[in-house]
């Protein structure tokens, strides 16, 4: 799959006219606007510094990662939660910082290696309206639990497949302690839920954490304060033999990851999802921004 080419001296970080060295990397992703923009944003970065760089975007995420596990993809970005409950079949709850740990440790015995996650996490999560936040003063989940408990008349909207899972509805309400009657909660697709509750049909929806159209229809995530969602930190992997090969490449990925969080991605995302924008315009834009590439 690689041709190694000699390594030209000096280790380039973001903003250095030097080069790291000519060595191939094949950059991976998956099939959608998050993971489309993340590959190409890496396939620039690394193509600035001097990598030679094949983008192989637009895999499904098995086939991806089994890719990367034989050696055809050398570096894409996956999720903590992904590779915890898909690919090593950990169904325990465990903390964010937890659920790194032991994906880490886990897929080292694969050959492959985390770096340091980023901020964004692209979880499941429920979210209000800004307004609506600021008339009833709720922020947490915790919060919306007592709300309900208390009485409030506040009216749902989700997914069929979160509604029925085993990990989903239900046990987000046994988790929180309380109770919302069936009459109260309407199952829909997801890109449907966010047109109801950006419109007032409801008060409380499911959302994935950085989807674009969170800040679009000016939405507010409620804090998942006791942690009943799993951690999916969005975080660049590397195949070992690779990183070998390119020490460096682990600080400059770092650099990278460190720049990421839940309101940038969302940010991103709109900016391909609502405002129409290219996605390598968006991804360029962004190391342009950051001072990451020259313009």
């Amino acid at each position: 799959m690689k041709t190694w080419l000699p390594v030209i001296a000096g280790v380039a970080l973001a903003g250095s006219a030097a080069v790291a060295n000519a060595n191939e990397i094949v950059v991976g992703g998956k099939n959608f606007t998050e993971q489309q923009l993340i590959a190409s944003m890496t396939s620039q970065y690394l193509d600035n510094l001097g990598y030679d760089v094949e983008k192989r975007a637009g895999m499904g995420s098995a086939v991806l990662r089994q890719a990367q596990e034989n050696g055809q993809i050398d570096l894409y970005w996956e999720y903590t939660g992904t590779s915890l409950i898909n690919y090593n079949d950990v169904t325990e709850s465990l903390s964010p910082e937890e659920t790194y740990q032991r994906v880490k440790e886990l897929d080292a015995e694969k050959g492959l290696v985390w770096l340091e996650p980023s901020a964004a996490n692209n979880t499941y999560a429920l979210a209000m309206r800004a307004d609506s936040i600021e008339e009833t003063g709720i922020s947490t989940l915790s919060e919306l639990a007592q709300a309900v408990n208390d009485g409030e008349e506040l009216s749902f909207a989700m997914n069929a497949e979160f509604y029925a899972r085993e990990d989903g509805w239900r046990p987000l309400q046994q988790a929180y302690d309380f109770r919302v009657g069936r009459a109260d909660v309407k199952r829909m697709d997801s890109g449907l839920v966010y047109q109801a509750l950006r419109d007032g049909q409801v008060e409380v929806g499911l959302v994935f954490a950085t989807d674009g159209r969170i800040p679009a229809f000016d939405f507010q995530v409620l804090e998942d304060d006791q942690n009943f969602f799993p951690a999916y930190a969005l975080t660049p992997v590397v195949h070992e033999d690779t990183l070998a090969e390119n020490p460096e490449l682990e600080a400059q990925m770092n650099a990278l990851s460190a720049l990421l969080d839940d309101d940038t991605m969302a940010q991103l995302n709109a900016q391909v999802d609502v405002d129409r924008e290219t996605i390598e315009d968006v991804a360029h834009n962004f190391l342009v921004e950051n001072e990451l590439i020259e313009e």
